[in-house]
């Protein structure tokens, strides 16, 4: 991995202008504009925080939503106030992203002041990278720093651009979400096992592939385990299979048996007749499924072996929930498996915005060695691919 400065690289801040990408894509109710979970807010105070304590000025700039131009709904006023609690010290907040009202504002800030420019995807040259755009952010300010490792995978003005034009720096969470997923992507403590649920096999194909060539072992759950129980020989009913992926499935198990690594695939199952929250369900094995039944998530045999086989590892990557997780009657399974690595005392790493959210939901975010951030920048990481934000800040460092 190219070489990037950090905060300390910087030299003195005292009174010099701090322009810092922060991921506030927050969830929040577009009608109260009341945000529901603040995770990624508070993980970007640390570098905020060091940034005003050597007495920066602060100009903080996030995307939120996908809007196609200004909307209201997705202004950032709500998360600036928000943030203000938090820091317990107000935080300016202007209405644009480039021009004379910012300029004004930035004018204003002393030395320890913060300020929150207006979401970056109401312009329309920040999906672009628009190097004019990048060029007039960049006039904002002495030093860049990015901290939004969930956006490092978008080669956006805000993420890739800027960094041409100014001294740059990762900050901390940018730092840490580096250092951990780089341990696992290149220098695991070893046994190394995986864990990797969602839905669809299609979505997560280079990673399988990158994960099957270098773990000691792969635990296979979710939707797409009904994909590789199928490459297995097992009717799944009306299991959702993705019936073009089931090739690729057993090149993969194939390949895994050609290395002596384990897959482990669901003993049993929870299966209903309906895709619904409330239909009526039981768990039976994957040679039993009924021909209307469909499965939803695993079931607790197969949580006891997936204790078994974690129970010798030392680093485990776990992505995607092992079943339906939002539906009450099929969250066991994704919420054994949570409590199984809670227990664990491997070096555990969760990536993915929907594993993130199951590790919360457990209660057991804190047990963990790392909860990532960035759910798709995660990913294509592992993936082994360059991510547009981190190689701008390599090239910005010299």
């Amino acid at each position: 991995m190219a070489s990037y400065r950090g905060l300390n690289d910087l030299g003195p801040l005292i009174g010099k202008r701090a322009l810092v990408r922060v991921d506030f894509n927050v969830p929040m109710d577009l009608q109260t504009h009341t945000i529901t979970d603040d995770t990624r807010i508070r993980a970007a105070l640390p570098t905020i925080r060091w940034l005003i304590g050597q007495s920066a000025r602060v100009i903080l700039m996030s995307h939120l939503g996908r809007p196609k131009g200004p909307d209201p709904k997705f202004s950032l006023k709500p998360v600036a106030e928000h943030l203000a609690t938090l820091l317990e010290r107000p935080v300016a907040f202007v209405g644009e992203l480039v021009g004379e009202a910012v300029n004004e504002a930035v004018a204003k800030l002393g030395p320890g002041d913060v300020l929150m420019l207006e979401n970056v995807r109401f312009h329309p040259g920040e999906t672009k990278n628009d190097p004019e755009l990048s060029r007039q952010l960049a006039s904002l300010a002495d030093v860049y720093v990015d901290d939004a490792f969930g956006s490092a995978h978008r080669a956006h003005a805000s993420v890739a651009g800027v960094p041409a034009f100014l001294p740059s720096a990762a900050g901390r969470l940018m730092e840490r979400e580096l250092t951990m997923l780089g341990e696992v992507l290149g220098n695991p403590d070893r046994p190394y096992w995986a864990i990797i649920g969602g839905a669809k096999v299609t979505d997560k194909v280079a990673l399988l592939d990158r994960l099957v060539a270098m773990t000691d072992g792969l635990v296979i759950g979710g939707g797409m385990a009904n994909t590789f129980l199928t490459a297995e020989g097992y009717d799944l009913g009306v299991s959702k299979v993705e019936a073009d992926a089931v090739a690729k499935a057993k090149t993969l198990l194939q390949q895994a048996r050609d290395r002596g690594i384990t897959i482990g695939l669901p003993v049993d199952l929870v299966v209903a007749e309906a895709f619904a929250p409330e239909a009526a369900h039981h768990v039976t094995t994957p040679d039993r499924v009924g021909n209307q039944e469909l499965a939803l998530d695993i079931g607790p045999l197969t949580v006891e072996a997936i204790r078994k086989w974690l129970s010798t590892a030392r680093t485990v990557f776990w992505n995607g929930p092992m079943g339906v997780f939002e539906w009450e009657a099929f969250s066991a399974g994704t919420m054994g498996v949570a409590r199984v690595l809670a227990e664990s005392t491997a070096k555990v790493v969760v990536g993915g915005g929907d594993s993130v959210a199951a590790v919360a939901k457990a209660g057991i975010t804190d047990r963990l060695t790392h909860v990532s951030t960035g759910g798709g920048a995660a990913l294509e990481f592992l993936e082994g691919k360059t991510l547009p934000g981190v190689l701008a800040l390599a090239k910005s460092s010299g």
